[in-house]
């Protein structure tokens, strides 16, 4: 019998979690008009049968300009709603991994090209571009058409979006939402004074800077069931001078777990392009072991690649899940893997019971209603 933590049962609020394996929410740049299409179906229904605790759908935008991109995921319209109902009835049908969302705005870094072609700001006088608004008219890269500062109608614009956004995940049985205050989107760019310089109450001091990413909290802890948790993903520091640093993060946590957080998942950077990342194995988990002390549940994320990593950082207490974006696109069995190797078991449909290797005999199991 595996000891693995890995393997371990994990609870976030109510929500029961079979091991500590979350897939982050990673963005695909496919949707049509804000709506999900038959690629969703397919490349989270694989991520779906993977052996994972919990499958979290991508940066999900709850505006039409808040989209990175003209093929961003949205969920402000029916339309929109529905097209993901379809993509979630499918995936339930031959899955019982709890589903959660992202629910993000991307500021002064919407209205981008695809990333496969080339990633560039589209104007908003051109084919798929349009104005974008931030905190302050302060562009994300030198030569980019600056953004609109955010008045207090559009500010509770936004704010009402996300509320109406988590209304629609609720209806749709999400099991979890997610808040994207990360990687330089529009509540990061409220938290970071290199993109905040407003002169109102939500800029200014740390206090100030964080008062917006709180009130869309509240707005959509309110909106969605009690029972299910909301959790916010937060980038934990600029790597840039005078940028929003670690220490300011704590202050953030604390706050949020105050506001009824249920969660927090670490990652960093992507505010300014003038960043120093420190890229290497596990080099976000620092910034997450500095949360640690919140007592809210902290997920961990970042070039964590290899079964014995990711089961050292929930030993030493680092974090109490695992976050896996690239490397489970790469290795879509990655779970399975990892249980082979601490010889645990994984849910895994019936269809595929046959590829059960002969060495790990008690690898598979099943769904209860199989």
């Amino acid at each position: 019998m595996s000891h693995a933590k890995l393997f371990t049962p994990f609870r976030i609020g109510d929500l029961e979690l079979t091991n500590r394996i979350v897939i982050a929410p990673m963005c695909q740049y496919s949707a049509e008009n804000g709506c999900m299409t038959d690629w969703h179906l397919i490349h989270l229904g694989q991520l779906a049968l993977s052996g994972a605790a919990l499958l979290t759908v991508e940066a999900t935008a709850v505006l039409p300009e808040g989209r990175i991109t003209y093929g961003d995921v949205g969920l402000y319209s029916d339309e929109c709603e529905a097209a993901m109902r379809r993509v979630l009835d499918g995936i339930r049908r031959w899955s019982d991994m709890p589903i959660a969302i992202q629910l993000g705005h991307a500021g002064r870094k919407a209205s981008t090209e695809v990333p496969w072609k080339g990633g560039k700001q589209i104007p908003p006088d051109h084919a798929n571009g349009w104005q974008t608004e931030a905190p302050s008219a302060i562009p994300h890269d030198v030569g980019e058409v600056p953004p609109k500062a955010l008045d207090e109608d559009g500010l509770k614009r936004v704010r009402d979006a996300f509320a109406d956004a988590a209304t629609r995940a609720a209806r749709l049985g999400i099991d979890a939402v997610q808040i994207y205050v990360a990687h330089g989107y529009l509540l990061h760019q409220f938290l970071s004074p290199l993109s905040n310089q407003r002169d109102d109450s939500y800029g200014g001091s740390l206090e100030n800077r964080i008062r917006f990413p709180l009130e869309v909290f509240d707005a959509v802890r309110a909106a969605f069931p009690a029972e299910r948790p909301v959790t916010v993903r937060v980038s934990g520091t600029d790597w840039a001078e005078g940028g929003w640093t670690i220490e300011e993060t704590l202050v953030f946590a604390k706050a949020l777990k105050a506001h009824g957080g249920s969660g927090i998942h670490v990652s960093s950077g992507g505010l300014t392009p003038a960043q120093k990342i420190p890229v290497g194995p596990s080099y976000q988990v620092p910034l997450a072991r500095s949360l640690k002390s919140v007592g809210m549940p902290v997920i961990a994320v970042g070039l964590i690649t290899d079964y014995v990593q990711a089961e050292s950082i929930l030993v030493t207490g680092d974090a109490d899940l695992i976050a896996l974006a690239r490397a489970v696109l790469y290795d879509p069995r990655w779970p399975w893997h990892a249980a082979a190797y601490f010889g645990a078991s994984v849910k895994a449909p019936p269809q595929y019971l046959r590829s059960q290797p002969r060495p790990h005999p008690n690898l598979f199991t099943v769904r209860a209603d199989n």
